[in-house]
């Protein structure tokens, strides 16, 4: 059994009830569409978590399904910035404690706003990574939206 992680230590802390899945890990491969595909979910129920930056209100975290893409332009309309993008690679790590592939708004190094894509809603179950590679939470997408204090809202996009 892996390690508990913040993230879940967190949720232990709530209360909230989740199933752990663990994976092996490509780092050459750490697509959400690899990750669904080993833990036995389709893309659109793994979600990722992406870090972005507006020019107003700065660091956000938003959480897409792992086979879309995030709409900058959306993001930007609900966090009232006029523009924003991802942070760089190099920024991910000092910004949330997490690297690539292990990011969750769970346990963040700061309590950064956090935008859930509404498709959440739409399944009982979602996946989001515990903040480790190779281990992945699945939990009741109000459950998450509670525990990081999310807000929904439509920021996905086709690829």
């Amino acid at each position: 059994m892996a390690a508990k992680t913040n993230a879940i230590r967190i949720l232990d802390q709530l209360g909230i009830s989740y199933e752990l899945r663990e994976y092996d890990v490509d780092p050459n491969d750490l697509a959400a569409e690899t990750v669904a595909a080993k833990v036995g979910m389709p893309p659109e129920q793994v979600f990722k978590t992406l870090v972005a930056r507006g020019d107003r209100n700065g660091v956000v975290m938003a959480v897409i399904p792992g086979n879309s893409l995030l709409d900058l332009k959306a993001l930007a309309k609900v966090t009232g910035d006029r523009s924003v993008d991802t942070v760089s690679l190099n920024e991910v790590l000092p910004l949330t404690g997490y690297i690539r592939g292990g990011v969750t708004a769970l346990a963040a190094k700061k309590d950064y706003p956090v935008w859930l894509d509404e498709t959440a809603i739409l399944h009982d179950v979602i996946s989001i990574s515990a903040g480790q590679r190779g281990l992945q939470i699945l939990i009741a997408p109000d459950d998450y939206r509670r525990a990081v204090n999310a807000r929904y809202t439509a920021i996905a996009k086709d690829k």
